[in-house]
């Protein structure tokens, strides 16, 4: 960046301001304004278990054995698998993959699936982004006499599981350093045994004769994983989804591209594009299609077969909108018995268990509080749930806490998400445990919220240069949020819903400017019925984040509208 006038000077000023206030040191801005892998990469072998994994993956391309990567069906299941199969092909070694069908075999390693792949020649199973409680399943494995490596990054319990190597930063046994990366989502962690892999077999003169494989190639699998599991992009993960969004911008990989076009990004893609454009196509084959769709998307060489996987999952994505639209209804018609539960359960026979993740997230947005959907199967009593949690709120340790008190027949996740098998008759009791351990940890986390400004301008100051700047602090996501503005005073030009629920104003202030501002899903606000009905007369400070509308001949900077106050 140019600094040796005004206005560039203005731009850096603006851009060490928004990363000061996010902990950034006066020192580092510079290095955490432009994040490298170089600065932020740690060493593989500090993670417990990752020169063990590494070691037996060598050994068995060298030997030519069969591989078989087990995924889970979400974004980060895919991606972290489709990260690995496309590295041991780009190491000579074609790996076999198994996605487990969502509905049917559930989340983890099934201990009759490993058993299967075994019995068909699988001599080592690497299971991605699953597994670091599958004590049961592994333990068949393990008697089936196939070597299982698992590469995971939720939660564990102190007793692991029988593994040939277990690889996670949130193993209770892990070192300092290792354990400040429990941030990481299990494809950033699949990435590091990448490079652990590719260095031991350097070691043992593998690459004498061949070339290497390009490593940062991959980052883009890592960027979109990272982005889409929620991870907390501060630190290394900032890196990876910095330059995991360089290597999208090129897009190389068939498959990414044809899902790209399939979203209509024709510019390149930025963090947020990756949350709620690509990752829900990818997800909609796992929650009510096909489970293996993403994978074999992420991994095919073949354009025209990519064109057809992107358009199936983008049909599926708007087939799970409507079935998600529906079970969200449901759910939120519970909330009225539920004002004073520090943490929402909603339950539901016939609820489509591919949406309950996304209507928790749904539900705790709109009440600020963990929640949880479970789904509910008459047949057998039994209930599959998804939660979403709140900062400050360990959900997945609740989770954990609440199946070894026999509350739950399956359970685990992270600190944000986590997912749930329970019988009816014991939910009550599973509600009674949640709001008695996790009530304070609620009421502690909600009364630190408010909402954090980042600047205060005239309507003026909303340029699209100044989303540019802004756009240079990111990327942003969980634990590094995406600037705040307030723009006022404003007085309300035109203010009406469009969409099914979304309330779209034209403000204009004393500088004579004026912009468009939009409010997604928030018709029936409060915010939303004043700007309608009693704005008049009245002058306003709005508050939310700014984004570039590139939709019409000339881009625009507009207001994503979170909040409002008046002014007078």
């Amino acid at each position: 960046m140019d600094l040796g006038d005004g206005a560039a000077s203005l731009d850096h000023d603006i851009l060490a301001q928004l990363l000061r206030t996010r902990g950034v040191a006066e020192d580092e801005v510079d290095k955490h304004a432009r994040p490298t892998m170089r600065e932020f990469l740690p060493d593989p072998s500090e993670f417990r278990d990752m020169d063990r994994a590494a070691e037996r993956i060598a050994s068995a391309v060298l030997a030519k054995e069969t591989i078989t990567i087990y995924g889970d069906y979400d974004v980060d299941g895919a991606t972290s698998a489709a990260l690995l199969v496309e590295l041991l092909r780009s190491l000579g070694v074609e790996a076999g993959y198994y996605i487990p069908d969502r509905l049917l075999e559930g989340y983890g390693p099934s201990g009759e699936a490993l058993v299967k792949l075994a019995e068909s020649g699988s001599s080592l199973i690497v299971t991605v982004d699953c597994g670091a409680m599958a004590h049961e399943a592994l333990g068949m494995a393990r008697e089936a006499g196939v070597d299982v490596i698992v590469v995971d990054h939720h939660k564990c319990s102190p007793e692991l599981p029988p593994t040939a190597a277990l690889v996670n930063p949130n193993r209770l046994d892990e070192s300092d350093l290792a354990a400040s990366f429990g941030h990481l989502a299990a494809v950033g962690v699949a990435f590091l045994l990448g490079i652990a892999l590719v260095r031991t077999l350097r070691k043992r003169g593998y690459f004498e004769d061949r070339k290497e494989p390009d490593l940062m190639g991959l980052l883009d699998l890592v960027a979109l994983g990272t982005v889409a599991d929620v991870a907390a992009l501060h630190g290394l993960n900032r890196a990876f989804v910095a330059q995991g969004l360089k290597v999208l911008a090129r897009r190389e990989r068939i498959g990414m591209a044809a899902l790209m076009d399939a979203s209509r990004l024709k510019r390149g893609p930025i963090a947020s594009d990756l949350g709620f454009a690509l990752g829900p196509r990818i997800n909609a084959g796992g929650r009510i299609g096909e489970s293996t769709l993403g994978v074999r998307l992420l991994t095919t060489a073949d354009p025209e077969e990519a064109r057809q996987i992107a358009e199936q999952l983008s049909a599926l994505n708007e087939e799970r909108r409507a079935i998600e639209a529906e079970v969200q209804e449901a759910a939120e018609a519970q909330l009225d018995g539920q004002h004073n539960m520090a943490v929402q359960v909603l339950a539901g026979s016939g609820w489509h268990p591919g949406v309950i993740g996304i209507v928790a997230g749904r539900i705790k947005e709109k009440t600020g509080k963990p929640s949880i959907v479970i789904a509910l199967d008459d047949a057998d009593g039994v209930g599959k749930g998804s939660g979403r949690s709140i900062s400050g709120v360990d959900l997945g340790a609740a989770i954990i806490a609440a199946r070894e008190e026999g509350l739950l027949e399956a359970g685990g996740g992270h600190a944000m998400a986590a997912g749930l098998t329970i019988a009816q008759d014991k939910l009550a009791a599973f509600i009674e445990f949640l709001g008695t351990r996790l009530s304070r940890d609620v009421e502690r986390a909600r009364a630190g919220q408010t909402m954090q400004l980042d600047l205060s301008l005239a309507p003026g100051g909303l340029t699209p240069d100044l989303v540019t700047t802004l756009e240079a602090a990111g990327p942003y996501g969980v634990g590094w949020p995406a600037p705040r503005v307030a723009v006022g005073p404003v007085r309300i030009v035109k203010a009406d819903i469009v969409g099914k629920d979304h309330l779209r104003i034209i403000a204009s202030g004393q500088d004579g400017r004026s912009f468009k501002a939009i409010a997604f899903r928030a018709a029936e606000t409060e915010m939303a019925q004043t700007l309608l009905h009693r704005s008049r007369g009245r002058a306003f400070h709005l508050a939310g984040r700014v984004k570039l509308d590139d939709w019409g001949s000339r881009p625009a900077a507009e207001l994503h509208l979170e909040d409002a106050a008046f002014a007078d």
